[in-house]
């Protein structure tokens, strides 16, 4: 925690310093209070309660100042901290793996960003403020009491044990609750975002109700949690006040058979003793509440650690660099594959093949065949138990992550769109390159530089702000055309401007897997993946795609996850996935002649007399 805290360490020290001074002031005020009472008011001395009064009044606005100023440097290094905090939870979170994610699940990691780092900000808070105010109020008041008499001391010393007893007691019963109300919070959040996600569903199957008893369950349990610790913590105050008010009591027998007796004691410094006694029993109450949030943020920063401290699985390792003269080209060696919740159970099975560049691959099987599992393997979304899957001829495992996936434009089954406009998701993906291009040539469409097309003699132009909009808007447009989805998008409100709502829910599906391939396209990949992304599209706008694809992108090696054999029927080959193991290969017209699963998909899906059209 130091390592974030040290850069504001600057903050860290004034705040104490300016807290002090306010203390300072506060401890004042009930020794000239006395003065008053006893040199003032007793003696009749006007001049005395006026000089007095005044110094109390100047001492207070500067008190006053100096409080201010504690809270404002104090807030500063709280919030610059947990800003510094959640970008570093955000940037390991973007890490993980996907089977890191999983474990974590989204809710628990939506509480972790967000009310376990303000936990910890309110104990840096209490750190640099309150922590500094109780000790200082403390000491001095002990200090100051012990300055009106011993025997005030002493009466303080007798109750001191009792609160001090009755704190420790307390903390102790409610601290292992706050590690159980934030694994509880984080249950609530999930289900909470399940909820939202699949909010259609819901509504679909009349769900309302069952949904709603769900959430009260997780809500319920939280605040039966919360109310356990709260009941704990409310007996703290009432027993310190028991304590707090015997020890006045003390004071006021002491101070009065003093006064009375020996006349040692004077009234003013009883009436101060009873107010620096307050002071300190106080403080052990505030104490109990800063270690009460102590307590909480340290569960909380257990859990921040927790994902701070989990190691990449995919670490990025620095290898030899791709052959330059092999673009696009895969193979897979041998290559298993189990997710990691259930390593016993292989979904990829001692696969081999090679792709060519400007091949097209189709991959065909029945439901949880592996699919999907094996096309994760190439931008290495998971990584192989066994075996070695290479792009261009090297490991996928020895690419730095940003390397290999700059290499490759993946559409997956679920459209995935950005509550941002149509043209932004477009150019999502992209958005880097236009980035530095300020210092470099105008790049035609996918990334062919104007004016070097032919002899490629002249010198390239330089682009401005304007240019490179108009670029970008040109290359969208196309990417646009080729995905299919101009038509559509032209007849929005806004055109490319259209705002897509949150999770794409103003567009249909269909349109969604447009736009995610539109996406891809734009990066001008050395390989394309589409992952059952046409499963919404209708024949005749797959069968466009497609068209497209094969003229603006002949030498770009295409992946095409498919459930539907018109999919894939055009491909170069296509794999057939039975159980994990590619169970034949071929053209369309060599599988129906020589694979049995595949005729059997064929007929699953195509009329009687249509088999072989």
């Amino acid at each position: 925690m130091l390592k974030y805290l040290k850069k504001y360490w600057f903050y860290c020290l004034l705040a104490p310093l300016f807290m002090m001074g306010e203390l300072s002031m506060d401890l004042l005020q009930p020794d000239m209070m006395a003065t008053i009472v006893d040199g003032g008011v007793l003696a009749s001395n006007m001049e005395v309660i006026l000089s007095e009064g005044i110094r109390m009044v100047l001492l207070v606005l500067f008190g006053g100042t100096c409080g201010v100023l504690c809270g404002v440097f104090a807030n500063i290094a709280a919030q610059e901290f947990g800003n510094d905090v959640r970008k570093d939870l955000f940037s390991r979170i973007m890490d993980f793996s996907f089977e890191q994610t999983d474990r974590f699940t989204t809710g628990s990691l939506v509480t972790r960003i967000t009310n376990d780092v303000t936990q910890v900000e309110q104990m840096v808070m209490m750190s640099v403020r309150s922590l500094v105010r109780c000790v200082f109020m403390f000491v001095g008041g002990i200090v100051m009491l012990y300055r009106q008499s011993p025997r005030f001391a002493l009466v303080a010393a007798c109750g001191l044990p009792f609160v001090t007893v009755i704190v420790v007691f307390t903390l102790k019963k409610v601290s292992p609750l706050y590690t159980v109300i934030q694994q509880k919070l984080d249950r609530v959040n999930s289900v909470m975002q399940e909820n939202i996600a699949g909010a259609r569903v819901v509504k679909a199957y009349v769900r309302e109700e069952h949904e709603l008893e769900h959430f009260s369950e997780a809500n319920d349990s939280l605040c039966d949690t919360n109310l356990q610790a709260q009941t704990i913590l409310a007996f703290l105050n009432p027993a310190v006040n028991i304590v707090l008010n015997l020890c006045v009591v003390g004071v006021l027998y002491v101070g009065g058979y003093t006064v009375q007796h020996d006349g040692s004691i004077t009234p003013g410094q009883t009436m101060a003793a009873i107010t620096y006694l307050s002071l300190i029993l106080m403080r052990i109450v505030f104490f109990a509440n800063i270690f009460q949030t102590f307590t909480r943020a340290s569960a909380s920063w257990k859990r921040i650690r927790e994902v701070l401290d989990t190691p990449i699985v995919q670490r990025e390792e620095i290898g030899c660099a791709a052959d330059v003269d092999r673009k696009g080209e895969i193979e897979f060696r041998n290559v298993s594959f189990a997710y990691p919740d259930d390593p016993e159970n292989p979904v990829l099975d001692h696969i081999s093949f090679s792709v060519k560049q400007g091949e097209t691959i189709a991959v065909i099987g029945s439901t949880g065949c592996g699919k999907t599992s094996l096309v994760q393997l190439i931008p290495r979304f998971y990584d192989a138990i066994e075996g070695e899957v290479l792009v261009d001829g090297q490991d996928v495992r020895k690419y730095s992550m940003r390397e290999l996936r700059d290499k490759i434009g993946i559409v997956q089954q679920k459209a995935e769109l950005f509550s941002r406009s149509i043209s932004e998701n477009i150019l999502w993906g992209s958005e880097e390159r236009y980035e530095e291009e300020g210092a470099n040539p105008i790049r035609g469409a996918f990334g062919v530089p104007d004016g070097t097309k032919g002899s490629g003699q002249e010198k390239p132009m330089t682009v401005s702000d304007t240019d490179r909009k108009v670029r970008q808007m040109e290359e969208v447009s196309r990417a646009a055309r080729i995905a299919q989805a101009e038509d559509f998008i032209l007849r929005t409100s806004d055109g490319y401007e259209t705002q897509v709502t949150e999770g794409g829910h103003s567009l249909s599906g269909g349109q969604k897997q447009r736009i995610s391939i539109a996406r891809a396209v734009m990066k001008n990949p050395e390989i394309l993946i589409f992952d059952d992304s046409g499963s919404a599209l209708d024949l005749k706008t797959e069968a466009a795609l497609y068209e497209a694809l094969n003229r603006e992108f002949a030498d770009t090696t295409r992946i095409i996850v498919a459930q539907r054999i018109f999919s894939v029927k055009g491909a170069d080959r296509i794999l057939v996935l039975d159980n994990g193991r590619i169970c034949a290969s071929g053209t369309h017209e060599e599988l129906m002649q020589n694979s049995d699963v595949y005729r059997e998909i064929c007929r699953s899906q195509l009329k009687k007399g249509e088999i072989g059209a």
